[in-house]
């Protein structure tokens, strides 16, 4: 919940101009519901792609405040986060209703950002690895093979969330092991492989390029640093140059 309409655009233009590797990595922007319009029109002849930061699992109906896949896909939208840290957190999403946004928004052709990570609490607890294969494991559960290619993973360690902490890369490598190890066991070999997953949590400049060099670190979910394009337009060439 950040920046106004006319520093929304502002931003949405400067991160276009700085675009400049559309060959290498695919970019999306993700602005506060009041804005996507605003920044399509930004965006529209680019090769950056719009998203959205939330969606509901219904059709239509008596869901105020709510937004639907198609009503998304109106105005420009391709791709959904769902499952984020503070939808989870702060607002209590359970796996059953992030399960359902992620069939969802699929049925309806749009791409799903299936967000998942641990906390503090369980980080110390030493349970990082069981809570990510769950939730991974219950986001995907509905998806068929085929709608896969339409899913991305993103890790992101809810206590590295806009706290200037940030996973080591080999913290980080192993938990995207897993998420494809999980994903191999579900699916296949093919298919966890050709999935991206990417990590979020506290990426800036300083640290894209370590993390970009891992293995199993296909991108990623970038939050506060994506608020300055400066600092937006550098993780976007670190992955251009992955």
């Amino acid at each position: 919940m950040n920046t106004g309409l006319e520093s929304g655009m502002h931003l949405a233009g400067c991160v276009v101009d700085a675009f400049d590797c559309a060959d290498d990595c695919d970019v999306v922007v993700y602005p506060p519901l009041p804005f996507l319009q605003a920044v399509e029109s930004v965006i529209d002849t680019s090769a950056i792609c719009l998203g959205a930061q939330n969606v509901w699992h219904e059709e239509s109906g008596a869901f105020t405040g709510e937004t639907s896949a198609a009503m998304l896909a109106d105005v420009g939208v391709q791709s959904v986060l769902v499952g984020h840290s503070e939808r989870r957190h702060v607002l209590h999403e359970c796996d059953e209703l992030i399960r359902k946004k992620v069939t969802f928004a699929l049925t309806h052709g749009l791409q799903v950002v299936l967000c998942v990570g641990e906390t503090l609490e369980e980080r110390e607890n030493g349970s990082t690895m069981d809570v990510v294969r769950t939730q991974v494991s219950s986001g995907v559960a509905n998806v068929t093979s085929e709608q896969m290619a339409d899913v991305v993973i993103a890790y992101e360690p809810v206590w590295a969330i806009g706290t200037g902490k940030t996973a080591t890369p080999d913290d980080a490598q192993n938990v995207h092991a897993s998420i494809r190890a999980t994903l191999t066991e579900m699916f296949s070999e093919e298919i966890a492989q050709q999935t991206r997953i990417q990590y979020g949590g506290s990426v800036k400049p300083e640290n894209a390029a370590e993390l970009f060099s891992c293995k199993d670190i296909d991108g990623a979910l970038v939050g506060g640093a994506s608020l300055t394009a400066d600092s937006f337009a550098s993780i976007i060439k670190a992955a251009c140059n992955s």
